[in-house]
């Protein structure tokens, strides 16, 4: 078996889109109007919108993640989040050292989902 993606859905794919463009730094690719993706070296992020879970009754519901954290690597968080340029009610925690060393920044999506910005000590 073999981690291949995480899907996140959404009510409004463009907001999403453009939140994490603006993250991993580059267009994602948008394979149809109700999807767009960032494929990268281990695994894919991809955003998809409500109609394509249509068919799960209300398994899948937008916006209500509490539980996950993305996670990207960054060469220097306290430039990506100051770049990101995050609204203050969307920052969960300022660029800060972990007690393990990682500098971490965590800001959330416009759903609402959790994502870390860190980097690994020097070293």
């Amino acid at each position: 078996m073999s981690f291949t993606s995480l899907r996140i859905v959404t009510d409004d794919l463009d907001a999403l889109v453009a939140f994490y463009e603006q993250v991993v730094g580059r267009p994602a690719e948008r394979p149809a109007p109700v999807f767009a993706q960032f494929t990268g070296a281990g695994a894919t992020l991809a955003i998809a919108h409500t109609s394509t879970v249509a068919v799960l009754d209300g398994a899948v519901v937008p916006a209500s993640n509490r539980s996950v954290l993305l996670e990207f690597e960054v060469p220097d968080v306290d430039r990506a989040f100051a770049e990101l340029g995050p609204r203050s009610e969307d920052v969960v925690l300022p660029p800060s050292t972990m007690p393990w060393g990682n500098r971490s920044a965590l800001v959330r999506d416009p759903d609402g989902n959790a994502v870390n910005l860190f980097s690994r000590p020097a070293g």
